[in-house]
């Protein structure tokens, strides 16, 4: 999981993320404020109720009130400035968003906006709006828009460029959805190449979307990849070796020396299976055999557990898991569930040597060695 002495200092960061609740006007409101909660929980500093073109959000107000009770940080999602206004009116912290064309709105309420150009890549527009609310004094944030890949992706983060040139000292935030949310590809390694580009660009707010099936882990990417960027950038230093929570599918050094676990098999006198994984494939071992195959399927006809049912479900298990650590390239330790990263539902593996009784926590090859255990059995699995 990275160096412990680098990863030790992973708590602090300096962007925020807003995290959008998309469909917010076709929720209830406790459905709302359960979706924000979990997005806090991820790491969200602000809840972004996004409104819907055509659809009424009478509820609005109740939300941004509901939220803001639960000592949340609102902001409010729309193309409509009746919209805006009313939730600014019922005490969102931020508005998005404006252009040269509604400025008007800001003064008619106390949140801040998010000012961007009148149209796309139109960064003149974008500067005559940011004079006029320095000219006034009053607190914005720029957003000069990150366009999909194939619509103009690199462009757009030359428009970031020139726009943080241009203004040293502003605000910027960066919406990253148009790129996490329309490209089929992982989105641990989107998030942490985009937090990359925020940090070198001092950005120092992103706007999240959490949608489609393939990016339910969006928050968490960015939390951790925010804390990655900033720790490194304050150590001038590479971001590596601090967290491997953004690797999901491959490690680094994901499998064992072929040699030393043949040395190791060797001096295997009982007839408990150990089971590890080298570049050859998967390794089952005891004092009777050593055996290395590809497809676990195959080791079941050499190694006699006809009547040995739960021994054979438990290597039937581990077999598995560590044929997919092979073919995936990941790190494969006998009894421990594989390390996915963000992109894993299961947030810790529980230590059977702690419970003093089965739990509900238990899975089913927990429960059977903590049953063997308490019978005074010898096992090692």
């Amino acid at each position: 999981m990275g160096d412990l002495k680098k990863k030790k200092k992973l708590n602090k960061y300096d962007i925020k993320i807003f995290a959008e609740i998309v469909d917010a006007p076709n929720m209830t409101v406790n459905q709302i404020l359960k979706k924000a909660l979990h997005f806090k929980k991820e790491g969200a500093n602000v809840i972004d109720l996004g409104c819907l073109p055509d659809t009424k959000f009478e509820h609005l107000e109740q939300s941004v009130k509901i939220l803001k009770k639960n000592n949340l940080k609102v902001s409010v999602d729309s193309a409509d400035t009746n919209e805006l206004i009313r939730g600014g009116k019922a005490g969102a912290d931020y508005i998005l968003s404006l252009n040269e064309n509604n400025l008007e709105i800001a003064d008619k309420i106390n949140s801040i906006p998010v000012i961007i150009p009148s149209k796309s890549g139109d960064l003149k527009s974008l500067y005559r709006a940011i004079e006029l609310f320095k000219k006034k004094n009053k607190p914005f944030l720029a957003d000069s828009i990150l366009d999909p890949i194939n619509y103009g992706f690199t462009e757009s983060i030359n428009r970031y460029t020139a726009l943080r040139k241009k203004y040293p000292e502003i605000e910027i935030l960066m919406g990253t959805g148009n790129v996490t949310e329309l490209t089929d590809a992982d989105t641990s390694g989107m998030n942490a190449l985009l937090i990359g580009i925020a940090s070198e660009l001092n950005i120092n707010n992103v706007l999240v979307v959490q949608v489609s099936d393939h990016a339910l882990k969006v928050v968490q990417e960015t939390d951790l990849a925010r804390k990655i960027m900033y720790q490194s950038k304050k150590d001038n230093s590479l971001p590596v070796g601090y967290d491997s929570g953004l690797i999901s599918l491959h490690e680094k050094k994901p499998y064992d020396d072929e040699k030393e676990i043949k040395e190791t098999s060797k001096m295997i006198k009982d007839p408990n299976f150990r089971i590890q994984v080298s570049d050859k494939g998967v390794h089952l071992y005891n004092r009777d055999g050593h055996y290395i195959e590809k497809d676990p399927f195959e080791f079941f006809s050499k190694i006699r557990l006809e009547n040995d049912g739960g021994h054979a479900f438990y290597i039937g298990i581990e077999t598995a898991r560590a044929q997919t650590a092979w073919e995936l390239g990941k790190k494969y330790v006998q009894d421990e569930e594989l390390n996915w990263g963000c992109a894993s539902r299961i947030k810790k593996f529980v230590d059977i040597t702690k419970l003093k009784k089965p739990g509900p926590t238990m899975n089913a090859r927990q429960k059977m060695k903590h049953d063997l255990r308490k019978k005074k059995k010898k096992v090692n699995f």
